[in-house]
């Protein structure tokens, strides 16, 4: 599955987040697959739990951040993709 703005996003049970001084781990309680976040990678993941679409995690984004748009938009939907792509995150 392609990932888009459009897309909504939920986080499976199995997935914990602990942060730790602006940074964070994702651990799948099921599989044992471990990802660390940096700053910006745990901003994101709390947007997202708080939000879900997209659309609006890159609004969020746009008044956090001074970067171009389309930057942020591609940064964020790699980063959607690749947490998709490890069981971290479902898309629909």
């Amino acid at each position: 599955m392609t990932v888009s703005l459009d897309a909504t996003v939920g986080i499976p049970e199995e997935v914990v987040f602990r942060e730790l001084d602006g940074e964070a781990v994702l651990l799948n309680l099921e599989s044992g697959i471990y990802f660390g976040l940096d700053p910006v990678g745990t901003r994101i993941w709390q947007l997202v739990e708080a939000h879900r679409a997209l659309r609006r995690v890159l609004e969020a984004l746009q008044t956090e951040y001074d970067a171009p748009p389309a930057s942020l938009e591609t940064d964020l939907v790699r980063f959607v993709d690749q947490l998709h792509g490890k069981g971290l995150l479902t898309v629909v």
